[in-house]
């Protein structure tokens, strides 16, 4: 449990994963019924860019520090405008200092029948998360393993909704875990909504995890991967990808707009670069 993510808040990989949930939350919102939003690793929910943490790496610059201000197309501004609202709505001032992790930022976007479940194993984090959401009805905050959520806390009642996992990689064997954690919770829901999120490196089994991912038999599964160098030109990330299981089908025609224009703003390289595909169906 040394993994924080303070270290990596509002990077590049933040970033794809961020505007991805806000695109299928804001999707969701098109129907009336509520649903909810099950994070399995939650985090503390909030970060202090400012934070001594934060400024050692300086991750958070040639990511949101770069998107937010960006001189984007028309219709790519439109598409990030939900993801970056709450950005700007938690800087008034306009600099960038406070940066809102997943359950934040869904929660943000929620209208009152909406509901978040937030996961999370860490101590410190499981008790600042309980604070953010303090006397907060619509959000459930639980101490646990992410992992076991996967079971006990599927089906939501609701029925509509996504589940986000998004481990820390800190441990041997997480691609694999992912993979199981993704059969069992579809074996408990099998219409619900996923994603799933990856890091992107040197020697990272990319490949291996897809075709295990394929064998599942899931019907729909999506492939969204934003990579801004070449994995042999860093030691670190060199790009991040999401798994989307049950997509809805705007997705993936909105992917096709905004992750070249991802790639202008945070490339980090000339041999950087997207992939979008189908593992299965479509």
């Amino acid at each position: 449990m040394n993994y924080r993510h303070i270290y990596h808040a509002g990077n590049f990989a933040d970033v794809l994963k961020h505007l991805v949930l806000a695109r299928i939350v804001t999707y969701l919102k098109r129907k009336e019924k509520a649903f909810r939003v099950v994070d399995t690793h939650a985090g503390a929910g909030m970060y202090d860019l400012g934070s001594e943490e934060a400024q050692k790496t300086g991750e958070w610059q040639s990511g949101i520090g770069r998107l937010v201000n960006a001189d984007l197309p028309d219709d790519v501004a439109e598409l990030l405008a939900p993801y970056l609202s709450v950005i700007k709505e938690l800087n008034p001032s306009g600099k960038i200092e406070r940066y809102p992790g997943s359950p934040k930022l869904v929660r943000a976007l929620f209208r009152k029948q909406d509901r978040l479940s937030a996961i999370e194993l860490h101590p410190q984090d499981a008790e600042r998360l309980k604070l953010l959401f303090e006397g907060d009805y619509q959000t459930r905050v639980t101490a646990l393993d992410g992992w076991l959520a996967l079971g006990a806390h599927l089906p939501p009642k609701e029925r509509r909704g996504l589940v986000l996992v998004d481990p820390p990689f800190e441990k041997e064997g997480e691609y694999d875990r992912l993979v199981d954690g993704l059969a069992r919770a579809c074996g408990r829901w099998q219409s619900g909504s996923y994603c799933l999120w990856y890091p992107i490196k040197k020697d990272a089994p990319v490949a291996d995890f897809h075709e295990k991912l394929k064998a599942l038999g899931v019907d729909r599964m999506l492939c969204a991967e934003l990579s801004v160098c070449a994995p042999e030109e860093t030691t670190g990330l060199s790009g991040s990808g999401v798994i989307l299981v049950n997509p809805p089908y705007t997705l993936e025609k909105e992917l096709k707009m905004m992750l070249p224009e991802l790639v202008k703003c945070l490339r980090q390289s000339r041999r950087s670069g997207h992939r979008l595909f189908w593992l299965t169906g479509e």
